[in-house]
């Protein structure tokens, strides 16, 4: 092999180990992609963690390390909507297959830029943005999210979901993970989970539409509620705790099968035969509306 011929190789092998780069362990990630302050970015993991934040740039910055075995990140779209998508080998499936190791992905973008995330087992972690639409779908990590959307939906299974936000509209729907919510909210917060348990407190703020449903996780819930408001609890067989205002305005209805009920001043009523109890009673000029549903749960209402 000549000297000339020796330099070509070289230069070949040297290009494609660059090429096969995203097939190993630990491949840092360092791209950067132009973005409208108020364009859109679609997120997606299988594996690995989603971390999210804010700057004040009109760009995305996508850091992180590719796992082991992934095939390669896609990096697509134009200054309105950016896709960062985390590709993994085909011949993966839940049967078997090549497997592949976790992907850390850590993005900053732009305070306003809307969101839209989806993971399979990855941790997801949102800090800081302010969009008016923020989606998470996610089925066995866990969301962490500190922001201030106008609307917030998150979709888990067994998961657990942390909130702390500042938005008129919140919607999380779990299977088995518990549910935490915390923040100022003056809108519709809408919360709903099989086996795990809700959390909710709204700071300084009052509600228009408050929606718990459980089967068999407990629900404790703290709030305002406005004039004219609504609050819809409902459990198979979790705890009902409700604790509003004392100015509370609002007619409540309760009843269950076999829990007990409790409300001030209110009057239990039960059937003569049979279980079940129930009471009606208003607070107030009565302006509100709150019903709770339990079957074999108790349910609870305090004023403080």
């Amino acid at each position: 092999m000549t000297a000339i011929t020796r330099t070509a190789f070289a230069t070949a092998f040297a290009a494609a180990l660059s090429l096969s780069v995203p097939a190993f362990a630990g491949t840092p990630i360092d791209q950067t992609r132009p973005l409208s302050p108020t364009g859109r970015v679609d997120i997606s993991n299988v594996k690995g963690s989603i971390v999210v934040r804010a700057w004040d740039r009109p760009e995305v910055k996508i850091g992180g390390t590719l796992g082991d075995g992934v095939e390669k990140l896609i990096i697509e779209g134009d200054d309105d909507h950016l896709e960062v998508k985390v590709k993994t080998p085909q011949s993966e499936g839940w049967a078997g297959g090549r497997k592949f190791g976790p992907t850390d992905l850590q993005l900053m973008v732009p305070l306003r830029a809307d969101l839209e995330i989806d993971s399979v087992s990855a941790n997801v972690h949102v800090t800081g943005v302010a969009p008016s639409s923020l989606s998470i779908d996610n089925v066995s990590g866990d969301v962490v999210v500190a922001a201030a959307p106008k609307e917030v939906s998150v979709d888990s299974v067994s998961g657990s979901v942390n909130l702390t936000v500042n938005s008129p509209s919140v919607t999380v729907d779990s299977v088995s993970g518990d549910i935490t919510l915390r923040g100022r909210m003056n809108g519709e917060v809408s919360t709903e989970t099989v086996s795990g348990n809700i959390d909710v407190a709204v700071k300084d703020e009052r509600l228009r539409e408050l929606s718990a449903t459980t089967v068999s996780g407990d629900a404790t819930l703290r709030t305002g509620l406005y004039t004219n408001g609504r609050i819809h609890l409902e459990t198979v067989s979790g705890d009902l705790t409700l604790t509003l205002p004392k100015n509370l305005s609002a007619r409540v209805t309760a009843e269950t099968f076999s829990g007990d009920l409790k409300a001030p001043g209110a009057t239990i009523e039960r059937p003569k035969y049979g279980p079940g109890a129930s009471f009606n009673t208003r607070y107030g000029n009565g302006d509100g509306e709150i019903s709770i549903e339990t079957f074999s749960g108790s349910a609870t209402l305090s004023l403080e």
